[in-house]
């Protein structure tokens, strides 16, 4: 069992701004940061799932033409509600005061908790390993993430510092001796990317 979890690439968006599910076109460094990731997937990969939105559709369609790609509305991005495409420094204080300091199970007003996407995620992972062998998610940082916490049991407070996943990483995940395991194989340099007031 194999299964290939890849990042989109740079979404086109001024950073300071929030955004979760908002329907980002990505850069014009989309092909050549694709060429980057292709290397790292095999040929013989027989399902891919995608995000449906579009800077993950875009890059399943371009990484696997040949495929019929399927979509889950459970792996995209964290909702971000009101805040969605706001900038970070314009979001109310109050508000986020209190969503950063339990950031995993507040709701953002209107959308959704961290702990809420990593259910949704989770829930999508378990019926993936029991139904593919040889499978490649395209999805979102926060899905990646979520994912990777799942499989190494690792707090989702903690997953922010132990996962540092960038614009078009590509981790393998296989099945071991009965275990999940994990290997980065792709993890470019990219700009620093900014999911928070400048503030905090």
């Amino acid at each position: 069992m194999e299964i290939y979890l890849i990042r989109h690439t740079t979404p086109l968006i001024d950073k300071g701004t929030c955004y979760g599910q908002a329907d980002l076109d990505v850069t014009e460094s989309f092909e050549e940061e694709a060429a980057c990731i292709q290397p790292h997937l095999p040929s013989h990969i027989e399902t891919v799932i995608s995000s449906p939105l579009k800077r993950c559709r875009q890059l399943a369609q371009h990484l696997f033409p040949n495929h019929t790609i399927q979509y889950d509305d459970r792996i995209k991005e964290i909702h971000c509600g009101e805040w969605e495409m706001q900038p970070w420094d314009n979001i109310d204080k109050q508000h986020l005061d209190s969503w950063m300091a339990d950031i995993i199970n507040v709701s953002i007003p209107g959308g959704e908790s961290y702990q809420q996407l990593y259910e949704r995620t989770v829930a999508f992972f378990k019926e993936a390993l029991h139904r593919y062998s040889s499978l490649a998610i395209v999805a979102h940082g926060g899905v990646l993430r979520s994912l990777l916490a799942y499989i190494n049991n690792v707090q989702l407070q903690e997953s922010f510092d132990q996962f540092s996943l960038r614009y078009g990483c590509v981790v393998k995940v296989q099945l071991s001796d009965n275990q999940l395991q994990h290997s980065i194989l792709h993890n470019p340099e990219t700009l620093q990317e900014q999911h928070r007031p400048a503030y905090y």
